[in-house]
């Protein structure tokens, strides 16, 4: 991967090449940045850079025979580390698919990547064999570059393990490289911490999120531009997004909370009926999009201006429709119950049961307002 197909991240990746560029990489370097953000992408368009036998100012040529091999993760002094499952299992036996993942998707995250190792209900970890398998593989000389590196996705894993790995990165063989890509920087070992250079991995904006989509899924700015805006920075969030049936949120939502406003019983069963038919992923969706036009319309409120709402105009209308029905008090309580069905979601919930009870709460939340207002009339 080359740094012109890491996704935003301009700071960052002009701060990597000026490390290479004077001679100045760091043998140890953590990028912190969270899930979605580009911190593996960034490692690997660091690793080619580095092995690149003709690279520019800017980045790696892409054509030599380093870069051919990058393109396919199979540099032979390129080595992976990550959380894999089973007993004394190491990273290389997992290999074929690390490789697959990175090359279909390298923004994923640690859920989707023990799914695809089988793991099920299995913990993730980093093993004492994976531990000792490093510092042997470190410690041989290198095959055909200047530099050894190692990419060790999710240190976190690592537990009190990681003080097997100490002496080797406080005191690596020559032109060796550790790039660290983490997440949770408190669940690593702070004598790990003290021996690397930390670089924080910003979340993306969502104009970069946007470009991002455009340039790599085939759609609509109008649909790239509503799943930016509720990725929130992560573009694996908006990738999976992307998978799934495109819906209406908000008018969808307007319609929920006018039937919930009303509290008539049969157009909550009906609406809730067809709700249920959506599948779990795309209720996931709505929910996130609740969450993100309550965000949203919480600006509104407070500041009356609509200057710093990231809302499409459509949505801003519903949101402007909506100030003289739903009052600050009243949106924590609707955030919370949003919340609580996404958590109940995610554990497959029976969908009529759950949201037949948030709607009939929604409804008591809408109607502890005291002053009477024409919403429904004018809606």
């Amino acid at each position: 991967m080359e740094f012109k197909d890491v996704i935003g991240q301009d700071t960052v990746k002009q701060l990597l090449r000026q490390m290479v560029r004077n001679d100045r990489t760091p043998h140890a370097l953590l990028l912190l940045g969270a899930p979605g953000s580009g911190g593996l992408p960034l490692a690997l368009a660091l690793a080619q850079y580095l092995l690149c036998e003709n690279r520019t100012d800017t980045d790696a040529c892409g054509q030599c025979r380093s870069c051919l091999k990058m393109s396919k993760l199979i540099h032979p002094d390129v080595h992976f580390s990550f959380p894999t499952i089973g007993t004394n299992a190491l990273s290389d036996h997992f290999l074929n698919q690390w490789r697959a993942a990175l090359l279909d998707n390298p923004y994923f995250d640690v859920n989707q990547w023990l799914q695809r190792i089988g793991a099920d209900n299995k913990q993730g970890n980093i093993n004492k064999e994976e531990c000792v398998h490093i510092v042997k593989k470190l410690s041989l000389k290198t095959f055909e570059s200047d530099y050894k590196i190692l990419i060790q996705w999710l240190p976190e894993y690592l537990g009190k393990e990681g003080n097997r790995l100490l002496k080797i990165i406080e005191e690596p063989p020559a032109n060796t490289v550790f790039i660290l890509v983490a997440e949770q920087s408190e669940l690593i070992l702070n004598t790990i911490l003290s021996r690397c250079q930390m670089v924080k991995v910003n979340l993306l904006s969502d104009a970069e999120v946007l470009e991002g989509l455009q340039q790599k899924a085939q759609v609509s700015r109008d649909r790239a531009e509503a799943v930016a805006y509720l990725a929130a920075g992560n573009f694996n969030e908006a990738l999976q997004m992307l998978e799934y049936e495109e819906s209406d949120h908000a008018n969808f939502f307007l319609d929920w909370l006018r039937k919930c406003y009303r509290g008539n019983g049969v157009e909550l069963v009906k609406w809730v009926e067809k709700f249920a038919g959506f599948g779990r992923e795309n209720q996931k969706h709505f929910l996130r999009y609740a969450l993100h036009f309550l965000r949203e319309y919480m600006v509104l409120k407070l500041t009356g201006s609509d200057t710093r709402v990231r809302l499409r105009p459509n949505e801003l209308t519903t949101a402007q429709n909506l100030l003289a029905v739903i009052e600050l008090e009243q949106i924590e309580p609707l955030a919370n119950l949003f919340d609580e069905c996404t958590f109940h979601v995610e554990r497959n919930a029976n969908p009529k049961v759950l949201f037949l009870d948030a709607s009939i709460r929604v409804h008591r939340i809408l109607k502890k307002k005291i002053q009477v207002t024409n919403f429904v009339a004018n809606n």
